[in-house]
């Protein structure tokens, strides 16, 4: 029960990020916003999403995530008709940030109860969690165009799923696990004293990891079809399959990762996905071929699929007390990341060309499969050392 109550707010979250997504071209015609104007608004989207992971970070740690992800889901179910009511820049610039706060509250409480639910299952099961995110994004563009098809107005689409996800958010609850049975400890003006100790240095190398592969997807989610398209010359149909096979592989792998992780440790998904991962882009960065391109970023998206829920589940795991706040701090630098990745694969891009500038989500990858050991928990860690002849 609890599992599929998890499940439901996975997939919420993905289809509601979804529909907004879906309805962009509508939006920004409406408004009267260019595209590049639409890249400011979006900034807006990540800076309330980043302020609503570390507040909801801080709140499933003290009220419990069981109280606070049936809030959040509420909340960015409401906020998600916002975009649509917008007639003016301005509007649109604080729907978003609004939106944003929502859907990085749903986030990070969401995945702290992920957390919950591995300790209580005793296995891995952070990355098919992951996996119905990107079911949501399906089910979004599926009612897009269903919507679309019907002759709905972008202010209908958005206020039905609005409607809808509040349901969902709502009877979804009851299969959510309760608190935890040790509470934390508290000082004199109620502050969980989980929050007041010093971070470990080992939480932040954990949110560094996540900056640089969550950077890769956002470099793969914008960049894979232009690659296609403007480096390779392919047609317009054959470079959107660069997005598709990277999406499709991504999925596939979260589905495989948690039995991967239960076999053979968080620390080899870690590892030998971001290795395959910097194999298949530096295919993509080196080769001529069409075929061989999507190959890569077929083997990108695999390699990159169990990458993060590692990540967010030993953050998660490292301090039960203050599981939500450790991962709204993983979550909060990797979403940095991920809005940060288009953007810097934009700039090399006017020192060298497209291609060779996807060597540097290569070095990332790299780099994160030499740091996996950072997984590996202290008290899983060897005291002495034994010395044999």
């Amino acid at each position: 029960m609890a599992r599929a109550s998890t499940f439901a707010y996975f997939i919420l979250n993905g289809t509601l990020l979804g529909m907004w997504v879906v309805q962009i071209p509508a939006i920004e015609d409406q408004v009267g916003i260019t595209h590049a104007a639409l890249g400011g608004f979006l900034v807006l989207l990540g800076v309330g999403a980043f302020a609503g992971m570390q507040l909801g970070g801080r709140l499933s740690d003290r009220l419990g995530t069981r109280t606070v992800v049936p809030l959040a889901g509420v909340l960015c179910s409401a906020t998600l008709v916002l975009p649509g009511l917008a007639r003016e820049p301005w509007a649109l610039g604080a729907a978003l940030l609004v939106f944003g706060f929502g859907n990085g509250t749903l986030d990070v409480s969401m995945n702290a109860h992920a957390v919950q639910v591995e300790e209580a299952y005793q296995r891995p099961v952070m990355s098919a969690f992951h996996a119905t995110f990107s079911v949501g994004g399906v089910l979004a563009a599926l009612a897009g165009a269903a919507a679309i098809d019907l002759g709905w107005g972008t202010a209908t689409t958005l206020s039905t799923a609005a409607c809808i996800g509040v349901i969902v958010a709502l009877a979804s609850t009851r299969g959510l696990l309760p608190a935890m049975s040790t509470a934390p400890e508290v000082d004199a003006d109620g502050e969980p004293e989980a929050q007041k100790r010093a971070v470990p240095a080992r939480i932040w190398l954990m949110a560094v990891l996540a900056l640089l592969i969550m950077l890769c997807e956002g470099a793969a989610n914008d960049w894979s079809v232009l690659h296609l398209k403007t480096v390779l010359g392919a047609p317009e149909s054959t470079a959107a399959f660069a997005y598709g096979t990277f999406a499709a592989t991504m999925t596939i792998g979260r589905l495989l990762a948690d039995r991967v992780s239960a076999r053979f440790g968080p620390i080899a998904v870690l590892r030998y996905g971001s290795s395959l991962a910097a194999v298949g882009i530096t295919l993509v960065a080196l080769s001529p071929w069409i075929w061989a391109a999507l190959a890569g970023w077929a083997l990108f998206g695999l390699g990159l699929s169990g990458c993060i829920p590692q990540l967010f589940s030993a953050a998660g795991h490292a301090d039960p007390a203050a599981a939500g706040t450790n991962v709204s701090r993983v979550a909060g630098l990797g979403y940095v990341g991920m809005l940060a990745g288009p953007a810097v694969i934009g700039w090399m891009t006017h020192l060298m060309p497209l291609n060779q500038a996807f060597l540097l989500p290569a070095l990332f990858c790299a780099t994160a499969a030499a740091a996996a050991g950072i997984l590996r928990s202290p008290s899983d860690r060897p005291h002495t050392v034994e010395l044999t002849s």
